[in-house]
């Protein structure tokens, strides 16, 4: 049974790029849909699903949020994740998508949710802004405020994978692009520029002519501005994004029992145990080796191959499984750690007791025998010794 994509607003559903991409489920806002017409909604959809993935950005309103941990308390169900994303409007559109592409697939729900995160890794999201006086959601140094200011200035962002402004025109610093190939999008706003089918398309290889989506309605808020183009650089083959998630080691959430992908559960957020994580050159080695074959693989629509899954391209800290070279040594002990049956400087040899020690498990003089049980132990209903039974 697929996995149904959810998402909190319509700006996040983009048109499918073939016929097989399954359609996402709109959340109405909380203001127009009351909670109990909404626990029915998404008892529908687990009935029919079985799993939802319920995709809402940071951006939105915290009565979002609120509203889908209540339906999810209300129903207590396990069965619904909640995905939070930092991407701006048309990125997020873009990880929907994607999202909805690989649930057509055979991927569990725990994979799927849990895949958010690394595919957000290689959308490059940006706009091309008028000014950047009101951008709050990345980093603007003073510099860039000031020249804001100047008639006719305009600043090409990028908001993810890693945050980047410029100021376009004579002597730019090109932005930070990817090292595969890729498909632009754009959504046009009140801003006059072709910056971005003039420069971004040939200076990142872009793959085609850019394609165009009407611009999202949360889009100006987002970027503190009306007079922007916003674009996003994403990978739009389905074979590259079954290469990239099936690449990565699949784990067993400790909490929930989901199948996951990365360091955190999708479904749960419970971050993934160090003891659950190999460490080892040869899981290591192998991990890369899967990584780099997945990438020889992965071929785009346009014959061209993609540079993105091979080893060590991955992202750091989203991974898990292999990602983490160098943390633990081998057999997965921390560098310094004792191995096994090793014995620190110093250290008594096994069975040695120090003088006027007592054995383990013994009491001292009149003690009872629950008074060697720790904390919150469970007490005995009888204190009375109990010897071995004897069958007639």
């Amino acid at each position: 049974m697929a996995t149904a994509i959810a998402v909190t607003s319509a700006d996040l559903v983009l048109p499918p790029t073939d016929p097989g991409t399954p359609h996402a489920a709109v959340l109405p806002a909380p203001g127009t849909q009351s909670l109990d017409a909404s626990v029915a909604d998404m008892q529908q959809l687990l009935a029919r699903y079985g799993h939802v993935v319920v995709v809402c950005p940071t951006s939105a309103p915290a009565a979002v949020e609120r509203r889908v941990h209540a339906v999810r308390s209300l129903l207590e169900s396990d069965r619904i994740a909640l995905v939070r994303t930092d991407l701006p409007p048309l990125g997020a559109a873009v990880l929907v998508r994607q999202l909805r592409q690989l649930a057509g697939c055979e991927f569990s729900a725990g994979v799927l949710a849990s895949a958010a995160r690394l595919l957000a890794h290689y959308i490059y999201a940006g706009a091309v802004l008028g000014s950047v006086s009101r951008l709050d959601r990345v980093p603007v140094s003073l510099g860039s405020h000031l020249k804001s200011w100047l008639p006719g200035a305009h600043f090409a962002v990028l908001a993810g994978p890693t945050p980047q402004i410029t100021r376009v025109g004579n002597g730019e610093t090109p932005l930070a692009g990817p090292e595969f190939t890729t498909e632009l999008l754009l959504a046009r706003g009140q801003l006059q520029t072709d910056w971005p089918t003039t420069t971004l398309v040939p200076r990142w290889r872009i793959q085609g002519a850019a394609l165009e989506t009407p611009l999202p309605e949360s889009s100006p808020g987002w970027w503190g501005t009306g007079k922007l183009v916003e674009f996003a650089a994403y990978l739009p083959d389905l074979s590259v994004l079954y290469q990239l998630v099936s690449s990565v080691r699949r784990e067993t959430c400790h909490w929930c029992a989901m199948d996951l992908i990365g360091d955190r559960c999708g479904f749960c957020g419970s971050p993934l145990t160090v003891g659950s994580q190999p460490a080892d050159s040869a899981g290591r080695a192998q991990g890369a080796e899967r990584a780099a074959a997945a990438g020889e693989r992965a071929v785009t629509a346009g014959g061209h191959q993609t540079r993105a899954l091979g080893a060590g391209t991955h992202p750091p800290g989203v991974l898990g499984a292999g990602a983490e070279a160098g943390v633990l040594g081998p057999g997965g002990q921390a560098p310094g750690a004792l191995g096994p049956g090793a014995q620190a400087p110093g250290a008594q040899p096994p069975g040695a007791l120090e003088p006027g020690a007592q054995p383990p498990g013994a009491q001292p003089p009149g003690a009872q025998p629950t008074d060697a049980l720790g904390p919150g132990a469970l007490r005995p209903a009888s204190h009375a010794p109990r010897g071995p039974r004897t069958l007639p």
